[in-house]
């Protein structure tokens, strides 16, 4: 229940009644000054808090743009360029939004914080000290009352009528200070309805505007996040592949103790102690030696320094090796050299027996034992029977599994894959087999498939041109990369380009049901890759490159048409790769290269009313001009890139993306002191702002709204009735240009723009409140509350 309102004509009367009423609207204003406190308490604590968590997130976008990804390699595909300009992108993205939060930390106290220590000071203040006067008057009049009533008849007719002169006097001051109390307490209480929450209502409004601005942003997010997920997945899978190939690698190592030589490499290299003459006699020095076959060069390498020698590497040519006698030194492993620079022969040991037969015969020595080489599983020909299976093996897949899920990247038993392959290629009744037995399911048919290319005696892509189709799929220019994959497939032996015709138009078949079966052009590069394509030699190098033979199976699934059909003109030659200074032509994706957006203006309608009725209590008078415009978009800066650039990834425009689907305009907000309604400035973009930002690349628009459920309250009369929220299918789309410009983009400017208007939207609210406030505070309050009596009267 409400407090009973104090009438003025109570103040003379000054009855107990009045009294206890004057003290309820007394207790009532010091909860209110204890709530302010706790207010402005609590929202110095929020705003600190904001302000550090704000500080955290930039500190943390730092750390996220100082790191940068080493790569193991020459080159980067696509998809690892992408993964490696992440960082940066996270962290430009972080620093936005940070942007907009320092704002509204900056503007928060004059929001809140001012305001409301404002209405403390100026109104609950100047009350207090009403009060005080009050009660100075009420004591000292009650005490002349006193004196007065006991003065006695029989004084002098001239004192009594001083005393009662005296009497009227006080009791005439203390009947106006009670009134001008009763007045400023009632005030109080009526201005407290608005000058307590619009400070807190411009807060809570600021506050959403970020979590709007946060919402565009994740909008602009969007593409670029589900691009980056599609390239993480696609480098997880290429590394899922190449650590299973390793893996075999290792395990072969593993098991046998004589590695084979690699091309390019030493014949013959390790560990070897030397016996050297010293001048206290001989001693045995380890070295690090290396034999190179073809020129006979022997280069000892010191791993042993002496102090107050000088070692140098020694490079010497063989002449002849020859193992040293058992019962001729009592070290084992040891053999001789003789080299055109020594005169004499030089002693050496090695680590093992195993290691100095290795060593004697890659010098030609006196045991010419070779070390043997890593095993191979049994090999395949692709000869006409090999041509039979793989299109049985289509066929049944084509007809059966076309669009099983995981088809060609599940597994199927070993044992029956074996058991098919030995019956299919059995010498005594080969491709006597039904693949439509019951003992046949799809998984063991392509595992099968998958064997039998894979142990072919070549690679179907051949060990020749292995090396070129690497570089190709390496090449920067993507126009390049299938001219070379196009050129290079018709270098390939007649019978292996039409196994790999036929095999290639198999997998477009697969991959065009990916809806159902989730085989897509990536998954199927990543398990045919190493199945067509293998280096000659099997060394962690040719590992690393199995991405790009994945790429390579890539283009075939993807330009099958285009390079099945024919051979390239004989005029038509592949275009050179561009330089490496040149910028790339696949870039990274990217966020970041946007021009800023433009924000949509809040115009509080019930805030407009109040102006109505302000300049209505000033007998018509105009207020002037509220500054109440669009404010002027912030302008979002972009994070210093990273003094060291990640390596070949140079900056340039970004690749077009496809346009987001449309989602539902956002729905005004009710609340009950009024809807906010959205008015976003229209405009023509001229040609010239078209011509600097570029082509538009991604249309994003506003997200529906958590409230779009809630039922629509009934407008009242005169609520914005001009104002109508624009539908999504306006919004203007973000271009996103080539290169950054060096000047903001230019803007349509609202035809009610001041030169003064705000730079930034948490101001444009901020002069927004102040205003109003200036606007009902230059009304007198008596004038007010005339005004009022005058409308009650009608």
């Amino acid at each position: 229940m409400g407090h009973p309102p104090l009438e003025f004509t109570d103040c003379y009367s000054d009855s107990p009644d009045f009294r206890e009423r004057l003290k309820c609207y007394e207790n009532e204003l010091e909860k209110t000054n204890k709530f302010l406190k706790d207010v402005i308490k609590d929202g110095n604590s929020v705003i600190n808090t904001i302000k550090e968590y704000s500080l955290a997130v930039q500190k943390f976008s730092q750390t996220l743009q100082s790191f940068q990804f080493d790569f193991i390699g020459d080159h980067l595909t696509d998809d690892e360029m992408n993964i490696a300009e992440s960082f940066r992108e996270f962290a430009g993205l972080l620093q936005d939004v940070e942007e907009g939060r320092m704002m509204l930390v900056q503007n928060a106290c004059d929001l809140l914080i001012k305001p409301l220590e404002k209405f403390r000071k100026d109104q609950i203040g100047v009350t207090k000290e009403r009060r005080k006067k009050f009660e100075k008057e009420s004591e000292k009049y009650y005490s002349q009352l006193d004196k007065h009533v006991n003065l006695s008849s029989k004084k002098k007719e001239t004192q009594l009528q001083e005393a009662d002169e005296q009497l009227d006097k006080e009791r005439q001051t203390f009947y106006e200070s009670s009134v001008e109390y009763v007045y400023q307490i009632q005030q109080v209480q009526y201005r407290k309805k608005f000058d307590v929450v619009e400070p807190v209502l411009a807060f809570l409004q600021s506050i959403l505007t970020l979590n709007n601005l946060t919402v565009e942003m994740t909008q602009d997010f969007l593409p670029y996040k589900q691009e980056l997920q599609l390239s993480l997945q696609n480098t997880r899978n290429h590394f899922e592949s190449t650590r299973e190939e390793m893996e075999e690698l290792m395990k072969r190592m593993k098991g046998s103790a004589k590695i084979c030589m690699r091309h390019g490499q030493a014949t013959m290299e390790g560990y070897l102690y030397v016996q050297e003459k010293w001048a206290l006699g001989l001693t045995w020095v380890k070295y690090y030696c290396k034999y190179f076959k073809d020129n006979k060069l022997f280069i000892m390498v010191p791993m042993e320094q002496k102090t107050g020698t000088k070692q140098t590497t020694a490079q010497l040519t063989l002449k002849s090796c020859v193992r040293r006698k058992t019962d001729s030194t009592d070290k084992r492993f040891c053999f001789d050299i003789e080299t055109n620079e020594r005169c004499s022969p030089v002693l050496l040991q090695a680590i093992s027996e195993v290691n100095r037969k290795q060593w004697i015969e890659a010098m030609d020595g006196k045991e010419p034992i070779y070390h043997s080489p890593i095993q191979k599983q049994a090999e395949m020909d692709l000869n006409d029977l090999g041509f039979k299976f793989v299109r049985k093996c289509i066929n049944f897949v084509e007809t059966k599994g076309l669009t099983q899920e995981g088809v060609y990247r599940t597994v199927g038993s070993n044992i029956q894959v074996q058991k098919l392959l030995n019956a299919f290629f059995d010498p005594k009744c080969p491709a006597d087999v039904d693949f439509n037995s019951t003992d046949m399911d799809i998984k063991t048919i392509t595992s099968a498939l998958k064997f039998y290319l894979r142990s072919l005696s070549e690679p179907l892509m051949t060990y020749s041109l292995h090396e070129e189709l690497i570089l190709a799929a390496k090449s920067e220019n993507l126009d390049y990369r299938l001219g070379a994959v196009h050129s290079l497939v018709y270098k390939l032996p007649e019978r292996n380009r039409e196994m790999l015709e036929l095999l290639i138009k198999h997998l477009v078949s697969v991959c065009s049901q990916s809806s159902e079966n989730l085989m897509t052009v990536s998954n199927m590069g990543v398990i045919f890759g190493p199945t067509l394509m293998r280096a000659e030699e099997e060394t962690v190098a040719a590992m690393l490159d199995i991405k790009f033979q994945n790429i390579v199976m890539e283009i075939l699934i993807e330009d099958y048409s285009k390079i099945f059909k024919g051979p390239p003109e004989e005029t038509t030659l592949p275009p050179i790769p561009p330089p490496r200074v040149t910028p790339r032509r696949r870039q990274p994706i990217t966020i970041s290269k946007r021009p800023p957006r433009l924000y949509p203006s809040l115009q509080p309608p019930v805030f407009e009313r109040r102006e109505q009725n302000g300049a209505t209590h000033n007998d018509g008078e105009p207020e002037g001009d509220t500054g109440l415009t669009s404010p002027v978009p912030h302008q979002r800066t972009k994070l210093a890139p990273p003094s060291i650039s990640p390596p070949s990834i140079p900056l340039s425009s970004p690749t077009s993306r496809k346009p987001v689907n449309p989602r539902p305009a956002l729905r005004p907000l009710d609340s009950d002191v009024g809807r906010l309604e959205v008015r976003i400035q229209d405009g023509q973009r001229s040609d010239a702002m078209v011509t600097t930002n570029g082509e538009s690349g991604v249309t994003v628009n506003r997200a529906q709204s958590f409230q779009g459920s809630r039922p629509q309250l009934k407008r009242a009369t005169g609520d914005a009735q001009g104002l109508k929220g624009r539908s999504f299918s306006e919004k203007s789309s973000i271009c996103r240009p080539p290169t950054r410009p060096p000047d903001p983009p230019s803007r349509i400017p609202n035809k009610t723009l001041n030169e003064d208007a705000p730079a930034s939207y948490v101001a444009s609210k901020t002069r927004f409140f102040e205003n109003a406030s200036r606007q009902m505070g230059s009304s007198s309050p008596n004038a007010s509350t005339t005004a009022s009596r005058d409308e009650n009267t009608k």
